[in-house]
């Protein structure tokens, strides 16, 4: 399945072609639209002239991977911030998975200890980490056993909770919908 998360081709097939950058975005999606979180992805590897790589980010200068991340238009709200939790996140992927995210999804037994993974990297709580699992699961068909069950409500079928369920304008737009119905409500308790 294509990934259509921003809308913007470019963004959209390293979104697809890079499992490192898909991560990147997750981290990046809060307290911006989620377009701009997952077209970060996109801007920063731009800048950088190339494809992402955790052994990159990893080893940047921090003064200067923020910076870069500030650069206009910035590639978020609160660039140095993110840039520190992108780079630990790089060097974290360094240590553990050799650089390469997508050996966190690999070889999981189950959703429960994929969801673990998740939950262990940084940057990533709970409702992030099955956001993601959900991704995996509903758009690039990562399904060990018991996916959905680890991935909450984000793993049910059509639920337009989150970007796991954007696949094109229309669910974008419903996942909108979704959205500020639930704030709605949170506001009205």
């Amino acid at each position: 399945m294509r990934i259509q998360l921003t809308q913007r081709a470019d963004a959209d097939e390293l979104l697809g072609r890079s499992p490192l950058a898909l991560l990147v975005g997750m981290l990046l999606d809060q307290q911006v639209p989620m377009e701009w979180a997952f077209t970060g992805p996109q801007t920063i590897s731009e800048r950088l002239g190339h494809d992402l790589t955790a052994e990159e980010i990893a080893s940047y200068d921090p003064e200067a991977f923020a910076a870069l991340l500030a650069q206009k238009p910035a590639v978020h709200r609160y660039p140095k911030s993110m840039a520190a939790r992108v780079q630990q996140l790089a060097a974290y992927l360094v240590a553990r998975y050799d650089g390469k995210a997508e050996f966190i999804w690999a070889d999981a037994a189950d959703g429960q200890e994929l969801l673990k993974r998740l939950l262990a990297l940084p940057g990533y709580g709970k409702q992030k980490a099955q956001i993601f699992l959900a991704l995996l699961g509903k758009q690039l068909g990562v399904r060990p056993p018991g996916w959905r069950e680890a991935a909450g409500a984000y793993g049910e079928e059509e639920s337009y909770r989150s970007v796991a369920d954007v696949v094109d304008a229309d669910s974008l737009a419903r996942v909108r919908a979704y959205k500020q119905a639930a704030k709605q409500a949170a506001k009205a308790e």
